[in-house]
């Protein structure tokens, strides 16, 4: 019923920048929570940057200052601006939104969590 899609994912240089965007959609209520976890090859995946439907953040040690995340609760879209990218930042990046969603067979309301599909990004000179 819930469907998560990211964009923005690529290849940068040191020092770079990029913008992920993860838009939401389907019988949505309302979507509680959101955060980007990201994967490097062979760790596990971390979160790293988490906002609340009120708007208030939180971020890791290792991206504070650098990193701002940010939502548009009209559009069901969490964004992601990376500045200052550095090659430790390369991973595959996945949005998290904990979503209530109408049940089409029930007619009754449920809240799960969802994963967007993942998107690579690459810092390297």
């Amino acid at each position: 019923q819930v469907q998560l899609v990211e964009s923005g994912g690529g290849s940068v240089q040191p020092g770079g920048s990029l913008r992920l965007s993860c838009a939401a959609s389907g019988r949505i209520f309302s979507i509680g929570a959101m955060g980007w976890y990201r994967q490097a090859p062979g760790k596990e995946r971390e979160l790293f940057a988490r906002i609340t439907s009120g708007g208030s953040t939180n971020y890791a040690d290792s991206v504070k200052g650098r990193f701002t995340i940010s939502r548009d609760n009209g559009k069901n879209t969490v964004y992601l601006q990376m500045n200052s990218l550095k090659p430790e930042d390369t991973a595959a990046y996945y949005c998290n939104a904990a979503v209530t969603y109408y049940s089409g067979a029930t007619y009754g309301l449920y809240t799960n969590d969802y994963w967007g599909q993942g998107t690579q990004v690459t810092v390297s000179s």
